[in-house]
């Protein structure tokens, strides 16, 4: 499978991305280069599509799927979008704080240590709906390992369409993500724009 092999810090530089999205607390030392010229409106749509295709870490085929899915649903297809983005399980690991950063979240979830309502899930763009059940597995969650992360994550703040019990290290869709529920900026308009032309 295709995985996007470029240095995180550069290409959040280059997109002009905080690094605390990805879930990694480094920073740059480089000093980012200022624009030289304007950006064209294609060239802002493209830079928006590939900022959200970085964060969530797919490549075009999955993401012009969920384009379609999204296009198809009621409301602001934008929104739906991000919804759809934010209801993937290696996004929800990450948003619960069992994972430092979002690669990792999606290893945890590929390797099997996620259950979903008490049955193992080893993919990554699975759907979770509201009432769903997120957990590690037994021995996952006694590990050393998953107990640093844990750690260092305590004071992560949950989204508020997710219920973390930190004791069990349990979580629980109670909602879907909202628009005011996304941690960056992104104007997901423009996504539409260059996709619907």
């Amino acid at each position: 499978m295709a995985r996007n092999m470029q240095p995180v810090l550069k290409r959040c530089r280059t997109l002009g991305i905080e690094p605390s999205v990805m879930g990694i607390d480094k920073t740059s030392n480089r000093n980012p280069k200022p624009m030289k010229k304007k950006q064209s409106e294609y060239g802002r749509q493209l830079t928006e599509k590939q900022k959200v295709k970085f964060i969530y870490g797919m490549l075009e085929k999955q993401f012009r799927k969920y384009y379609v899915i999204a296009t198809k649903m009621p409301g602001v297809t934008g929104e739906n979008l991000l919804q759809l983005l934010e209801s993937r399980l290696d996004n929800v690991v990450f948003r619960l704080g069992l994972a430092n950063t979002r690669r990792e979240s999606r290893q945890l979830v590929n390797h099997g240590h996620i259950l979903v309502n008490g049955k193992k899930v080893d993919i990554p763009s699975y759907r979770v709906s509201v009432g769903d059940v997120i957990n590690l597995k037994e021995k996952t969650q006694s590990s050393d390992r998953m107990k640093a992360i844990v750690e260092a994550n305590s004071s992560r703040v949950v989204p508020k369409w997710l219920d973390m019990d930190k004791n069990t290290l349990t979580g629980k869709v109670i909602a879907l993500a909202d628009r005011d529920d996304i941690d960056f900026e992104v104007e997901e308009h423009l996504i539409v724009e260059l996709y619907s032309k």
